[in-house]
């Protein structure tokens, strides 16, 4: 099998695929608090397209799969379309990643179709803080996402919590209580600058040593844990006698490119090897010319960077590439 391998010998085998770029959601690390102007329908790939996609792609050693979004449960077919890569016996992982306001409706049938696993965002345990971080969310309905998740046997079950200065820095404790009684990861993420051509981005950026910090503090010893299933770039730690666990995802302060193996496609067809950069291919109106679609993926992969240099955007040295112009939602996270 040939495999997916970049000049600096990283072979990817796993790929984020966008089934929409519209949410019914605002979050402010995410999309402008006056919304993006969504692809028209006609313009995000269809199931079809999608699912013969990624029959080509695991000839060449792709094996697991992340729905992103926007918010993919916003897919009146996300269901088939989670039945069709399940049906694809090379796929040995389908997870999702949602904001969880249709997760209590749609976990079963997603469950039964295939889905393996769910990644939920959350970014505060408080009802009105949580609203206005999303500008719109309902906790309570995350929480019923999160509990039917757990009914169906979605696991692992993985909580996304962005880290905001100034917004929810002051719940770390709350976020590492949670997981002493729920077998949950809580994964916390820093601010990136995705989408963001000014500064000020980095007034909401906090280093993720904050929530060791936190633990100290807190009196909650924690070690190290061997990895979990589909556990990404996240460092995972368990606070001694917990059934949950927490990671840290730092891609700014302490990047985890030299082990990237990841690709991502978004909802109008472009194949990005690097989520920060701004190099994307339009690989859509060859997904029924198997040689050409690969020609232009393993181009893409070819001309991946080591490493994205978030970092020096953060010191305000010069990049050597092009950020992306898009906003997360627009990339699939």
């Amino acid at each position: 099998m040939q495999l997916l391998m970049d000049k600096f010998g990283r072979v990817h085998d796993y790929i984020r695929i966008s089934v929409t770029d519209r949410c019914n959601l605002r979050c402010v690390y995410c999309m402008p608090e006056e919304g993006l102007t969504f692809l028209p329908h006609e313009k995000v790939l269809s199931k079809d397209e999608i699912v013969g996609f990624m029959e080509i792609m695991v000839k060449f050693g792709i094996k697991k799969v992340r729905i992103t979004g926007g918010e993919p449960l916003l897919r009146t077919d996300i269901v088939e379309i989670v039945r069709g890569l399940g049906a694809i016996p090379e796929i040995e992982d389908i997870s999702i990643t949602t904001n969880a306001m249709y997760l209590a409706k749609k976990a079963e049938a997603l469950k039964e179709a295939g889905l393996t696993r769910v990644n939920i965002s959350l970014d505060s345990l408080h009802a009105d803080r949580f609203q206005t971080i999303t500008r719109g969310g309902r906790l309570q309905k995350v929480l019923d996402g999160i509990q039917k998740a757990e009914e169906v046997g979605l696991f692992p079950i993985k909580l996304n919590v962005v880290l905001i200065k100034g917004q929810n820095d002051d719940e770390i404790t709350d976020f590492l209580q949670f997981t002493k009684d729920k077998d949950i990861n809580i994964r916390f993420i820093e601010y990136m600058p995705i989408g963001h051509a000014g500064t000020s981005w980095k007034e909401k950026y906090l280093s993720l040593d904050t929530i060791f910090e936190a633990c100290d503090e807190a009196g909650f010893a924690y070690e190290p844990i061997d990895t979990i299933r589909g556990n990404g770039p996240s460092e995972n730690f368990r606070i001694k006698g917990a059934k949950g666990t927490f990671g840290v995802i730092h891609p700014v302060s302490a990047h985890f490119c030299d082990s990237c193996n990841r690709l991502r496609l978004t909802a109008d067809g472009y194949i990005k090897a690097c989520l920060y950069w701004d190099e994307e291919m339009n690989i859509r109106p060859f997904i029924n010319e198997p040689v050409k679609l690969m020609q232009l993926v393993q181009k893409a992969v070819d001309n991946k960077p080591e490493n994205h240099e978030m970092a020096l955007k953060l010191q305000d040295e010069v990049q050597s590439n092009k950020p992306t112009w898009r906003r997360m939602s627009q990339i699939g996270g």
